[in-house]
């Protein structure tokens, strides 16, 4: 009786090991990358228009997720607003962002985490407002202050796959979906969650989560692992000149990054494009009076600048000499005084162009003072 037992369980054994294998062949030629199979580009979710550099910076495809980082009351939910008013819009929001959303996922999803059900539907109405639709049909709005961290979790898992028409998903609160921002296996979940959510439904999630109060760093390990995984990372900052104005940097892209922008709030409690935001917000201390420049120091800037390239088009002359200025002085000048040193420089020949809108090659130096005097 024991050998038909033997048997049989060894071919059950043999079983397992065969199905394992081929279930191993499957799951490899899944993930196994071909080098000549034909990968359609990510499909953009929402995108920036540059003012400075012209063309446009992407913030985030499908398949993927972003993450936007600021301190307590920097206004980083004024910002999701502008994320999703872009994301149901059928044209620019604020004439700055973009979205491009294939029709079939043209639904908005928009999970808070932290508020009360009164200051979501405020936050809603806002985003209303701002598109101009009473009741956009597509957007759909949740709540979830009063769940526990594993049953928002699992509310949102749900709500992902439940509906094939969503493309832009926010999580103003990604903290929440966890007992511990320093739990390391807790941070790994959810930067998992969220790739496979991404992958598996072919969509964008937006999440928000606050800075450290002693530093510009996310929060915890969870923090550092979001960063990781992100395709970009953006901070809110108020300006510490004009708290009324809020500063959106690029932190960290894997695509070209965008401009910095700002915004603040109308008298609607709208936000809105901060417009010449560098002057209002830039320092007495800071503040760069060209004209009183010595020439011999304008024209040594010119010289690091020029050490980089034979000639440069006008906006990345702007971005050079900005960068030159802070490497040479240690201090940050502003994009219209940067342009009205370009100016200067021009009127005393240092800088030269062919034509109009021609690129700009460096000139020879001539001290204007000692030739006035001469």
């Amino acid at each position: 009786m024991t050998e038909p037992i033997k048997l049989e369980v060894g071919n059950a054994i043999v079983e397992a090991m065969e199905n394992q294998k081929t279930l191993h062949e499957t799951t490899r030629i899944k993930y196994r990358i071909d080098v000549n199979e034909v990968i359609p580009l990510p499909q953009i979710a929402w995108s920036l228009v540059n003012t400075k550099r012209g063309g446009e910076s992407i913030l985030g495809t499908l398949g993927d997720f972003g993450l936007i980082i600021g301190k307590a009351k920097s206004r980083k939910s004024f910002f999701i607003s502008i994320a999703v008013s872009t994301a149901l819009a059928n044209g620019l929001i604020l004439e700055r962002f973009k979205s491009c959303l294939p029709n079939d996922k043209k639904d908005v999803i928009y999970f808070d985490t932290e508020q009360s059900k009164f200051y979501v539907q405020k936050a809603v109405k806002r985003i209303c407002d701002q598109v101009k639709q009473a009741e956009p049909k597509n957007l759909h709005a949740f709540h979830l202050r009063s769940l526990s961290p594993s049953e928002r979790l699992q509310f949102i898992e749900d709500e992902i796959y439940s509906n094939d028409k969503i493309g832009f998903v926010v999580i103003d609160g990604i903290k929440d979906l966890v007992n511990s921002i320093n739990d390391e296996s807790e941070a790994t979940m959810i930067a998992s969650k969220l790739l496979k959510w991404t992958e598996e439904r072919n969509i964008y999630i937006l999440t928000v989560l606050h800075q450290n109060k002693s530093d510009n760093n996310a929060r915890g390990h969870l923090g550092t692992e979001l960063i990781n995984k992100a395709q970009t990372v953006l901070s809110v900052t108020k300006a510490e000149n004009d708290d009324t104005i809020s500063i959106v940097e690029p932190m960290q892209c894997r695509d070209k990054e965008p401009e910095v922008f700002a915004f603040e709030i109308d008298g609607n409690e709208i936000p809105i494009i901060a417009e010449n935001f560098e002057i209002r917000t830039e320092s007495n201390k800071n503040k760069v009076d060209v004209t009183d420049m010595e020439d011999h120091k304008k024209f040594q800037l010119l010289n690091e600048v020029f050490s980089k390239g034979d000639s440069f088009s006008y906006g990345k002359l702007v971005e050079q000499i900005v960068i030159a200025y802070q490497n040479q002085f240690k201090r940050n000048i502003g994009i219209n005084r940067t342009k009205l040193l370009i100016t200067d420089c021009s009127n005393n020949g240092w800088l030269k162009q062919e034509k109009e809108k021609a690129p700009y090659t460096l000139g020879k130096f001539k001290d204007i003072k000692n030739d006035s005097n001469a």
